[in-house]
């Protein structure tokens, strides 16, 4: 397959399946959607460092010296933080006072920034090589689910119907196809050096699962279920780490 239609093909699949929870709450059963997304979380933190430390970083090191990777791993890691830190100081200096549908307004467009900078990251990998961009697919759907689980029900608590939910939420999901789409072309053009992108991207990474996935593991009262999250975050590492194995050994490089 053409590299272009691989990146249109798994960055749609990749967006389309991150829905799968939100949409399961909003037609079937809410309660269970809510567990599955205490489950998503640690193995979306376990897909992510799997894909930074087995895939990632080590094609980066193959590319350039350790010291190079290191920095722009750290720079990927505090530039996400700084992104970040903007697009929660927009949300909340615009929430205040502001009415109801400015709100879900502010969620969606939140949203789809986020779901933008994912698309980034993908097509940032396919530069590199298929196997590296499907990895990075998949960790990114896995980090998706349980943040759209959220996000869907955060908008039907602003009154958005079902069938508009889902719309909104499709479309901010196509921005990741746009932003892998625009890195990809871009990257082709002006020859980006793969091993800084995959650096930044392993950064991206690590910032996500240290900073919003592991700390919620860390706050849980429940002791039974900190330890199964813990369980599950370990056995994602070493599912994801496997599969990385299997989909560089059969995917063209």
């Amino acid at each position: 397959m053409n590299t272009w239609l691989q990146v249109i093909f798994f960055s749609f699949i990749g967006s389309v399946a991150s829905l799968a929870g939100g949409i399961y709450m909003l037609y079937g059963r809410a309660r269970v959607a809510r567990v599955l997304q205490k489950v998503a979380v640690p193995f979306a933190a376990g897909a992510l460092l799997a894909a930074a430390f087995f895939d990632l970083l080590p094609e980066a090191l193959e590319q350039a010296e350790s010291h190079a990777v290191l920095t722009w791993t750290l720079v990927g890691f505090l530039g996400f933080f700084v992104a970040e830190r903007g697009l929660h100081w927009f949300h909340h200096h615009h929430e205040e006072d502001a009415p109801r549908t400015s709100n879900r307004a502010l969620i969606v467009i939140g949203d789809t920034l986020h779901n933008f900078m994912d698309g980034l990251a993908i097509g940032a990998t396919f530069l590199v090589s298929p196997a590296s961009g499907i990895i990075t697919t998949l960790a990114v759907s896995a980090h998706e689910v349980p943040r759209e689980i959220g996000d869907f029900g955060l908008l039907l608590s602003k009154g958005m119907t079902r069938k508009r939910v889902f719309m909104v939420s499709f479309f901010a999901a196509l921005a990741g196809v746009a932003g892998a789409v625009l890195m990809f072309g871009f990257g082709e053009v002006v020859h980006l050096p793969t091993a800084i992108l995959l650096s930044l991207t392993a950064g991206f990474f690590i910032y996500i699962a240290a900073s919003d996935i592991i700390p919620s593991i860390h706050q849980k009262e429940d002791r039974a279920l900190a330890n199964t999250e813990t369980a599950v975050l370990i056995g994602g590492t070493i599912l994801v780490a496997l599969l990385i194995t299997v989909i560089h050994q059969f995917v063209a490089v």
